[in-house]
């Protein structure tokens, strides 16, 4: 039987096991440490710039949420970690001038995103964080989560981990700004990096669609050391994933961060593309090619497109995820699925979504945004659920309390009838002639090394 102390040993031993600092979780497994954690350690593996962070494990998740708070053990390898930060950057949590800030952000094994909590700008001392870890290891079963949860199939019991991180600012002049990049386009498939990117701003204001980003390329002209680093950081991370990649980054004061790094959220067609480009150029076999791309994936990148003589569009949006949809009108996420009795198809129509919208989003078949980009939330989200989506629509007024629209000099009430196309970002009045698209040669190959010879 073990003495006092060679039980306080293991406890402790324990503890450092479930609180990695990210230089020494290369070797964990995203079950245990989440995907956001795999990102950063890998991104820090491959010698990108990233801020000091570590990651409370899922095992202590799963603790917290069936009711065992933070034990002794786990509290003083959580506040060791945080000295550890302190250390790396210089820089106090306490200061009361300019102190440490960090980040506490969930991180599940399967993205969830926007599902569950973030706490930025936290200081203070060890036990404000400490809360704010146990505040994010409970937003796992908040309404949105297990909404998300259940249409995606993603087991409940699985939980998520914590990361806590150093931050870095994008708000801080003219030489910073932050942004989302992909490295290949995320509704088409196309090679090359493409993206948002918002001056002055954090990514809050990127990912929620609130500011107005610009294209992620105008950073070859604002700031070419920051492009090329951050077009070879994609590269480096591609070839590593063998896989299209997403990361989420920060310029402060002309200095580029990586702050995470995810496999890219595409549309169907874009699936079907980018397995197919990735086996040409030898990442990965056709065997694996074809285990990427789903058959549902495979039928939705057929989808139709509006015809050429459906007449002049009332706006022109970004097409977010490829598709044509008609239906009415609904500006709240909550009246969806009553208006969907009346109607069989409902668009969700708002200026921008956040994940308080999951469910509407779920259950709309069709989505239309006045505000962001090809990043912001509502893009992102659409693509998951591969729902087709407009989003930035040019000179749209949504009042969503009164639950009317207006483009230009129409005004559109709840119920009206509108066709958006996901492809093109065109929103028409009523219901417009679609078309099928031209046979797609991507798909075509695929399908081919698909079938027995």
């Amino acid at each position: 039987m073990p003495t006092l102390a060679e039980f306080d040993g293991r406890m402790a031993a324990m503890a450092d096991r479930h609180v990695v600092d990210i230089t020494d979780a290369d070797a964990l497994g995203a079950e245990l440490i989440g995907g956001k954690a795999v990102g950063l350690a890998a991104m820090t593996d491959l010698g990108l710039r990233v801020p000091p962070a570590f990651v409370i494990t899922a095992e202590v998740g799963r603790a917290v949420l069936a009711g065992t708070p933070l034990d002794d053990d786990i509290s003083a390898a959580i506040d060791a970690a945080l000295e550890r930060l302190e250390h790396a950057t210089g820089r106090r949590l306490d200061d009361a001038i300019d102190p440490l800030s960090v980040s506490v952000r969930s991180g599940a094994a399967v993205s969830m995103p926007g599902m569950m909590d973030t706490l930025l700008d936290v200081h203070g001392g060890p036990p404000a964080i400490r809360a704010a870890v146990t505040e994010v290891f409970g937003s796992w079963n908040t309404s949105r989560a297990r909404a998300y949860r259940q249409h995606n199939g993603i087991a409940d019991g699985l939980g998520t981990a914590v990361v806590v991180q150093a931050m870095v600012f994008g708000d801080r002049g003219s030489a910073s700004g932050s942004g989302v990049a992909f490295s290949r386009d995320p509704d088409s498939g196309e090679p090359g990096m493409s993206g948002d990117y918002l001056a002055g701003s954090r990514g809050t204001d990127v990912v929620s669609g609130s500011g107005a980003p610009l294209p992620v390329e105008v950073l070859a002209d604002r700031m070419p050391a920051v492009a090329e680093e951050l077009a070879g950081g994609l590269h480096l991370l591609e070839r590593h994933r063998a896989d299209m990649v997403e990361v989420e980054f920060t310029v402060e004061d002309g200095v580029l961060h990586f702050l995470q790094c995810r496999r890219g959220s595409r549309s169907a067609g874009a699936a079907v593309r980018i397995a197919v480009d990735l086996a040409d150029e030898g990442l990965i076999s056709h065997e694996v090619a074809v285990a990427r791309v789903t058959p549902d994936q495979r039928r939705l990148a057929t989808r139709s497109t509006v015809a050429p003589g459906a007449g002049p569009p009332l706006t022109t949006g970004l097409g977010a995820c490829a598709g044509v949809a008609t239906g009415a009108i609904c500006c709240s996420s909550g009246l969806v699925d009553d208006l969907a009795v009346e109607h069989s198809s409902v668009i969700l129509v708002r200026s921008e979504t956040s994940p308080a919208d999951i469910q509407g989003m779920i259950a709309a078949s069709g989505l239309l945004t006045s505000r962001g980009g090809l990043v912001s939330h509502a893009a992102l989200v659409a693509r998951e659920l591969d729902l087709p989506a407009v989003v930035g629509a040019a000179g749209m007024e949504v009042d969503e309390d009164a639950g009317r629209v207006r483009i230009g000099s129409v005004d559109l009430a709840t119920g009206d009838i509108i066709t958006i196309d996901g492809a093109t970002g065109e929103v028409h009045l009523g219901e417009v002639p679609t078309r099928q698209p031209a046979p797609d040669a991507h798909l075509a190959r695929l399908t081919s090394w698909s079938t027995p010879s």
